[in-house]
């Protein structure tokens, strides 16, 4: 599965399963998942930790470092690191009411100049 190409909102979801082991996992900045909402044809995409795809159904997996996917299985590196990087401007200007936005470009189809 891939999400399409486009720029989506990202919301903070504070129910379900990573949600619950993340208030857990990350209590002193955890303030709910990250949620990239209205994506055709998906439900709950969510930014988390991970390493590999057996990590993710489809939700978006941060990492410092990463190893290449098209000949081989891919990797990603220092993941709870870039999350703890990541998450707590996202989620500050998120309770702020501040919009957030991430934009996904589809590599296959895009004109690279």
């Amino acid at each position: 599965t891939r999400i399409p190409a486009g720029t989506y909102k990202i919301k903070l979801r504070k129910v379900g399963g990573i949600h619950k082991k993340y208030s857990k996992r990350f209590p002193s900045f955890h303030n709910g998942t990250l949620h990239v909402t209205d994506v055709p044809n998906f439900k709950y995409i969510l930014i988390h930790c991970g390493n590999t795809d057996d990590n993710t159904e489809g939700c978006l997996l941060v990492g410092n470092t990463s190893q290449e996917n098209l000949t081989r299985d891919g990797f990603i590196g220092e993941s709870v690191n870039a999350y703890k990087r990541i998450y707590p401007p996202i989620a500050n200007a998120l309770v702020g009411g501040e919009s957030v936005s991430i934009t996904y470009v589809d590599y296959d189809t895009a004109i690279i100049q």
